[in-house]
């Protein structure tokens, strides 16, 4: 099973792929910086790359943790984005109406991992007829994203995508169990692995996540010789500044490094798979 998010191939075979950008629309400026770096990594790389902000992020830690600008002003600047930069985009959906009226916008809809079993959300994002980057549930065994694939199939879309970002263990922890990627992949979807948001200590400073960010780039590159199709990476040009996620978002002067390590990675186990 293949397909395309705008000009980018998508599938179990198909080459490496990146969803990358910040965790949340700060800025249209800042949105277009991003994206204009984007394009040069891929280019260099030979590595295509999808744009991934947020127009609002739903669950944030503390009810005065900036959220984004909203669907609409949101929209605006994905689209701005996308004509700019002829990069694809993507965003987060929270709910059914919001997968609708994003769909007229970009090219792939991402469900959050807390949303992943609502059925209404992944009905409406499979309705769209648009890609969908499903990402696991960090209370669900890998085995268990089987009903949301079935959610999405009786909406007879097939253009899936199942993201895995880590499990709960204990208290402000994340864990990665790399045979999970395999796993998904036998549900007929390709695998996205989200190095960024596994590093999370989700709630660890109180009234927001913390994070080790220094661990994606390896868990990138286990998740890559295990065997994932793409990678899921939040990038900004001062993390510590971001307005979300700081703790866990990679710098964007780190990405072209790991980028070009985890293409080389990614060409010895994609040709080890289909010998």
């Amino acid at each position: 099973m293949s397909f395309t998010i705008g000009n980018i191939e998508v599938g179990l075979d198909g080459p490496l792929f990146l969803m990358a950008g910040p965790c949340v629309i700060e800025s249209e400026e800042g949105c277009l910086r991003i994206a204009e770096r984007l394009v040069e990594i891929s280019r260099a790389t030979g590595v295509g790359i999808i744009f991934k902000a947020s127009f609002d992020k739903a669950n944030r830690s503390s009810f005065s943790s900036y959220r984004g600008p909203g669907l609409a002003e949101g929209m605006r600047i994905l689209a701005r984005v996308r004509a700019a930069s002829g990069l694809p985009v993507m965003t987060d959906v929270h709910e059914p109406a919001q997968a609708v009226e994003s769909a007229e916008t970009v090219d792939c809809l991402q469900v959050p991992a807390f949303l992943c079993r609502q059925t209404d959300l992944l009905a409406a994002c499979a309705a769209t007829g648009r890609p969908v980057s499903v990402k696991k549930g960090q209370f669900l065994s890998p085995a268990e994203m089987g009903n949301v694939v079935e959610k999405m199939r009786a909406g007879r879309n097939d253009k899936v995508i199942l993201t895995e970002r880590g499990t709960f263990f204990g208290y402000n922890r994340l864990v990665n169990d790399m045979t999970g990627i395999a796993v998904m992949q036998q549900l007929g979807c390709p695998v996205v692995f989200d190095a960024t948001h596994s590093t999370q200590q989700p709630g660890g400073l109180g009234a927001a996540s913390g994070g080790r960010r220094e661990m994606a780039p390896l868990l990138a590159r286990a998740a890559v010789a295990a065997g994932a199709n793409g990678l899921f990476l939040e990038v900004h040009p001062e993390p510590d500044k971001a307005l979300s996620d700081a703790a866990s978002m990679l710098p964007l002067d780190w990405l072209e490094d790991l980028v070009r390590v985890c293409g080389a990675i990614f060409e010895v186990t994609h040709g080890h798979r289909k010998g």
